[in-house]
């Protein structure tokens, strides 16, 4: 079965005899919005790409799978959350930084000041090792490990 997203969501949605307005209201979202998922001319965020798969009860790859413009945009929208978390370690680590320069002396200040400088160079880092680790975590805890 070879689909885009819109013509998958389209069909689903057919099969359990609804319309795009019922689909929109278990939604939140407007008719329009489902009709320009429908006719792949978008794609909805991803919250509802769980709330559809939880409505159609079907799995979120079975959604997806073999669209690549799908693929893609749920791609750069993880690179974009991530960027914009680099953006509070940037500033965390300034504060940080500063900190240590005005408020602190001695030990506490070179603590403060290599911690600050740290956090500013791997902090993107951090987080995605963190996420990776919790991921990991999170599905050993579905599978009872």
């Amino acid at each position: 079965m070879d689909m885009e997203f819109g013509n998958k969501l389209k069909k689903l949605r057919m099969d359990e005899g609804m319309s795009q307005e019922e689909l929109s209201r278990e939604l939140s979202v407007s008719r329009q919005a489902v009709y320009k998922w429908e006719s792949n001319r978008g794609y909805p965020d991803i919250d509802n790409l769980i709330r559809i798969s939880d409505i159609f009860n079907v799995t979120i790859d079975e959604l997806i799978r073999n669209d690549k413009d799908m693929k893609d945009k749920i791609s750069i929208d993880e690179e974009q959350a991530f960027e914009s978390l680099g953006d509070a370690g940037f500033y965390l680590g300034m504060i940080m930084v500063i900190l240590a320069i005005f408020l602190f002396e001695g030990t506490a200040s070179t603590t403060l000041l290599v911690l600050g400088m740290l956090t500013v160079a791997f902090f993107d880092d951090f987080i995605k090792i963190a996420e990776i680790h919790f991921l990991e975590w999170g599905n050993e805890k579905r599978k009872g490990v």
